[in-house]
């Protein structure tokens, strides 16, 4: 075929699929039907519970909330480390969360704070919002015109709000699922002032999302942010209770960094509590056995490294290899026991 011919043909052949992709594109749009004009004036209200705490024996605080509204997690909870946290809801503005704890860290108090976003605001009657700050004083605001039921309660270290719920008894059961929950870290008693709230009655219109944010200083990974504890649960059909499963596989891993942090100060029965209170989330998994070990063996502390060694190794035997190259275990390196446990991965070592 001439070079002429050739390109002609490969030129009626592109002209062929693109007039072919266009059909498609133009039958799959038409099934979808006319598209929607762009809203106008405030966007739906965000329906929701939602809890903003601190809590005094960590310095941490946080926000959990629930809504039958998509991804509320990209919305409502905003905190910053050593200063505070808010929840902004209903017609929710969401300059209240950024703007609310640059005044809580100018040093305003939580009142003033409220004071300050609402002066000025327009749709001040359609906000709901909730604030803490870094000593716990707390302050909630709901707007005349929040959908009903709508309301909130505030006390000592903690607010709670909601708006479109199915009565007044969803907070109160919010209020005393958080100040009841048993003893541990925040998140986990925010997740369970949802469960209580929802247990309540909820959102009147059902579940959709869920989310939970606790923030520490240095709290984030590899200590480069705040952000200790951010879980999402954008569309679910039980998202309270998809946010607790997420939440007992982060515990364990959190509980493990924080032992790491304690080790390398030197405070090794610390670090080793933070290790069983790992093994006692997930008593399972390798993970909490192993690097309670590790802990223990930086620290010379032969007997009961190996013998958490050998618990995780009876639960994963590829652990062995690992633990036969981990520098944690150096001071172990010469009892009998360690060589048994990890046998022929120290072979020709």
């Amino acid at each position: 075929m001439a070079l002429t011919e050739r390109s002609r043909t490969m030129r009626q052949r592109r002209a062929r699929s693109r007039s072919a992709m266009g059909a498609g594109i133009a039958g799959w749009l038409a099934a979808l039907g006319p598209l929607a004009p762009p809203a106008k004036g405030e966007p739906p209200p965000i329906a929701t519970f939602s809890i903003v705490a601190f809590d005094s024996a960590s310095g941490d605080l946080g926000v959990a909330v629930e809504s039958k509204f998509f991804a509320v997690g990209s919305v409502v909870p905003y905190g910053r480390a050593g200063v505070g946290a808010v929840a902004t809801q209903a017609s929710g503005n969401t300059t209240f969360g950024p703007r609310g704890l640059e005044f809580l860290a100018a040093g305003q108090p939580v009142a003033t704070v409220l004071d300050s976003l609402l002066a000025g605001d327009p749709g001040r009657e359609t906000r709901q919002v909730g604030i803490v700050d870094a000593r716990g004083a707390a302050v909630a605001h709901t707007g005349k015109e929040c959908q009903p039921w709508a309301g909130h309660r505030a006390g000592r270290h903690y607010t709670v709000q909601g708006n479109i719920l199915a009565g007044e008894a969803v907070v109160a059961a919010m209020e005393r699922g958080f100040l009841n929950a048993p003893a541990g870290p925040l998140a986990g008693r925010l997740i369970a002032a949802l469960e209580a709230g929802q247990e309540a009655g909820g959102d009147s219109r059902g579940q959709q999302s869920a989310a939970v944010l606790v923030v520490r200083a240095k709290g984030g990974y590899g200590g480069f942010n705040d952000r200790y504890c951010d879980l999402r649960v954008d569309d679910h059909a039980l998202p309270i209770a998809e946010l607790r499963r997420l939440y007992m596989l982060w515990l364990p891993n959190a509980l493990i960094l924080e032992g790491y942090q304690l080790a390398d100060a030197g405070r090794t029965d610390d670090a080793v509590a933070r290790g069983e209170a790992a093994i006692a989330a997930d008593p399972q998994s390798p993970e909490g056995y192993y690097h309670t070990a590790c802990y223990l063996a930086r620290a010379g502390r032969a007997e009961p490294a190996l013998a958490r060694l050998a618990e995780a190794i009876a639960r994963d035997p590829k652990i062995r290899q690992r633990a036969s190259t981990d520098p944690d275990f150096t001071p172990v390196h010469g009892e009998a026991r360690y060589r048994e446990l990890v046998g022929d991965a120290t072979a020709g070592k």
